[in-house]
């Protein structure tokens, strides 16, 4: 019978199952999911290979089960980063700055995109858990429809938008670069929602003009330069 790690059973399994996705999470980052088995993950976390079949049946199931953990850990702690915040702009703002600085693994991992690689089952799964950091940013357009501080649209379309915007986007690792990067990142989304004016403070310090309005002279049905780039930003 294998030691248990920890002070129960429950503990023992869920202490393992941290170092299977500790071990998974380590060899995407450095070859890919593709290119990488069940068997070098249970060596790299120092779990018994017969030993890990207890806890996942395969490759996916571990991939869903790391992807299922690391969105309940983020969505809970962006629920708190949200809870102590009534106006819908900077709710908004909120959740594009832990967007950008949130790492996922599974969308960095170097070599084919996952949906490449993963069965249409396991990819419904991961789309799941996708779908629940969705309904926060919902949750939040949804108030700022209601209180009349965003305009009145689709959401189906605008919530896709957004997060596509978001995961392709690119930013510093440090420095004022990064800052400049995230502020202006937060200000394109709120453009791209329909928030056409920021305090003075603000467009100042990035150097932002924001608040002329929104209609220069197109017409009525013709996107604007924000909805191009955003509708660029979708994956293919």
């Amino acid at each position: 019978m294998p030691k248990i790690i920890g002070g129960s059973l429950h503990e023992h399994r869920e202490q393992t199952r941290q170092k299977l996705f500790a071990a998974l999470s380590a060899l995407m980052a450095e070859r890919g999911f593709d290119a990488i088995t069940l068997a070098e993950i249970a060596q790299a976390a120092g779990v018994g290979r017969t030993a890990v079949y207890n806890h996942f049946p395969d490759k996916e199931a571990l991939l869903v089960g790391f992807i299922t953990h690391e969105t309940e850990q983020y969505a809970a702690s962006l629920q708190r980063a949200l809870d102590d915040l009534d106006d819908p702009v900077e709710r908004l703002r909120t959740y594009v700055s832990q967007q950008i600085q949130l790492k996922r693994v599974y969308h960095l991992a170097p070599g084919p995109e996952l949906r490449s690689v993963l069965s249409r089952q396991t990819q419904a799964r991961v789309r799941e858990h996708v779908v629940v950091v969705e309904r926060i940013l919902r949750d939040i357009l949804t108030d700022g429809i209601a209180s009349g501080v965003f305009p009145a649209q689709e959401l189906d379309t605008t919530v896709p938008l957004v997060n596509a915007c978001l995961s392709g986007r690119g930013v510093p690792e440090d420095g004022p670069e990064r800052e400049r990067a995230i502020e202006q990142t937060e200000l394109f989304v709120l453009r791209a929602v329909g928030v056409t004016a920021v305090p003075s403070d603000e467009r100042a310090s990035t150097g932002a003009a924001v608040d002329e309005p929104a209609n220069d002279g197109r017409g009525d049905d013709e996107p604007a330069d924000d909805d191009r780039a955003l509708t660029a930003a979708i994956p293919a």
